[in-house]
Order: C-alpha cells, then sequence, then structure tokens
C-alpha cells in the first residue's frame, strides 16, 4: 500500500504545482490584456483610466523596442501592486519626453527581461497615455548599485533610463541594478 500513495501523492503535489504555475501566467496574460485596454482607453480620452477598479496605478505610457519585438504598459509609480503587473514610472522624475530624465524600473524576470537584448543604437518608442510619441536611442549602459545610480535628475537634455535587477539569470535579489540610458532623436507628436 505504501508503495501507491508515494505516486499518488506525487501526482497530486505535482499537479498543484503545475495549477499554480499556470494560474500565474494566466493572471500575468489578463492583466496585460487589461493594460492594453486601459492604456487605449487613455490615449482616446486623454484621461487616466484604471485597468481595474482596485488598482492603485494606471497606464502612463508604453515602451517598444522594435528591433527584438518588445513592448511593454508603463505604470504609474512603482508601488509593489505596480511593479507585480508592469514597469512602473519613478515619480519623482519627468515624464518622457519631457526635459530632464525619466525613469521607468521593472522586475528582471518579468517585464524588463528584454532589457538583456537591447543593444547601444536601438531605437527605444515611448507613447505616452496622452498620445504623444517619443524616440529614444540606447547610449549606454551600466551595472551600479543600488544607491549609486549616477542618474542625474537635473540634467538639461531629454533623457530615457530603464532601470532593472542584476545579473539578469540571480535568483536572488541583491544590491546592483542594470541601467539602460537613451538620448531623445525625435518626436511624433
Amino acid at each position: 500500500m505504501p508503495r501507491f500513495i508515494s505516486p499518488l501523492v506525487l501526482a497530486l503535489v505535482g499537479t498543484i504545482l503545475f495549477g499554480d504555475g499556470a494560474y500565474i501566467h494566466a493572471k500575468a496574460w489578463l492583466a496585460q490584456v487589461l493594460l492594453e485596454r486601459a492604456f487605449d482607453h487613455s490615449v482616446a480620452t486623454g484621461q487616466p483610466f484604471k485597468p481595474w477598479s482596485w488598482a492603485d496605478t494606471w497606464p502612463v505610457a508604453r515602451i517598444e523596442v522594435k528591433r527584438i519585438g518588445a513592448s511593454a504598459i508603463v505604470l504609474e509609480g512603482t508601488s509593489g501592486q505596480a511593479l507585480a503587473f508592469g514597469p512602473g514610472h519613478i515619480h519623482q522624475t519627468v515624464d518622457a519626453g519631457e526635459r530632464g530624465v525619466a525613469v521607468y524600473a521593472a522586475h528582471r524576470d518579468t517585464h524588463f527581461r528584454f532589457l538583456r537584448d537591447v543593444a547601444t543604437g536601438d531605437v527605444i518608442d515611448v507613447t505616452r497615455s496622452d498620445g504623444k510619441r517619443f524616440r529614444y536611442r540606447a547610449d549606454a549602459s551600466s551595472v551600479v548599485h543600488f544607491d549609486a545610480s549616477g542618474i542625474d535628475p537635473t540634467t538639461h537634455g531629454f533623457e530615457l533610463v530603464l532601470a532593472t535587477c542584476w545579473p539578469f539569470d540571480s535568483v536572488t535579489s541583491g544590491p546592483e541594478r542594470y541601467i539602460l540610458h537613451a538620448t531623445l532623436i525625435g518626436t511624433d507628436g
């Protein structure tokens, strides 16, 4: 009898773990659908629109790196809930396209996983929720300590920084951050 219980227990545990993983992926897929819809609504109306009623955030921009087929909806703020669903716009920084540096941060293993494939010279398109579009060129990347980013919020240029944890393949958090810097090269709105 114990020989049959062990495989049954293992099968039950495997089914539970598989279901949990499938639930997480289904939730992430649905969240992206709702974020896209909320972003499109914001662009159409010019008003912030929450992706679901209890959200503490709303879409403020879409980042696209067409060379690698990457796209992400950026949410207002960097609360735990916001970062669970997408990159967040750091409050103390300007909006994309404004003089200064706009900083977006996200998790390395989800929404900013694509940063590992962005190369110097790549074009990064940012569409704000007011419909204005800005084109940036990636011009530098660095790995820094979390409290020594080197980001100058008082810059007189028009800059974009995408930040995430480093190294990309780590399973534990650490003090290092990957910083991708880009400079504005054009605007469509």
